[in-house]
């Protein structure tokens, strides 16, 4: 059974320039994460998704943790008006702090820090270190290049299928919700194309 959630880690882009559906998807989880009573915990920087994110939680209510390495503090990004500001020395202490104070992970799209984030939870539940839910939030279809390429690597049998029920892939904020809640059904993700028969 699930533990109970507290609060959701949320991976997100700090990039302005990103098209407007990627900051109002932001937005949207930002008040969903508040209206649900969770916590929301991210990567601390007040610019870009993550800023959306963020300013959309406090405005509805939520309360929020940021936690950014010394770097982007030094470079003026940190946001400020967190509930709690977490100061790491470096990026690995900043991964490692996201995943302990989250009970449930959603990545929305997002840039290289992003996927590196997203990879090491993600490797973490299928090696058995964690089972927190994990939602790839796939706005305007972001995520498909990387899920084909996922698919394409259990084809060939370097990646073992099991990973398919490692993660829920939504398409909106609303199933997103739905996941970490429990009200859908975790099912494997289906292949893009059929695969060869599994090596054991």
């Amino acid at each position: 059974m699930q533990n109970p959630i507290r609060s959701v880690t949320v991976y997100c882009s700090s990039s302005d320039h990103v098209a407007p559906v990627f900051l109002q998807a932001a937005r949207e989880l930002g008040t969903a994460i508040a209206q649900n009573g969770w916590r929301l915990v991210y990567g601390g920087n007040c610019i870009g998704c993550m800023g959306a994110l963020a300013d959309a939680a406090r405005a509805a209510g939520g309360k929020v943790t940021g936690i950014t390495p010394q770097l982007l503090v030094d470079q003026g990004i940190a946001d400020e008006r967190c509930d709690e500001l977490v100061v790491t020395a470096g990026m690995r202490d900043r991964k490692a702090l996201l995943e302990e104070r989250g009970d449930a992970f959603v990545a929305l799209p997002g840039g290289l820090g992003t996927f590196e984030e997203l990879f090491e939870i993600w490797v973490a539940r299928v090696l058995g270190y964690h089972a927190k839910p994990i939602v790839l939030l796939d706005v305007a279809g972001y995520y498909r290049p990387m899920l084909a390429m996922i698919d394409h690597g259990i084809e060939q049998h370097f990646i073992r299928p099991k990973v398919r029920q490692a993660f829920q892939v939504a398409q909106t904020v609303p199933e997103a919700i739905r996941f970490l809640r429990g009200d859908s059904p975790a099912e494997p993700r289906p292949l893009t194309t059929p695969p060869a028969a599994d090596l054991q």
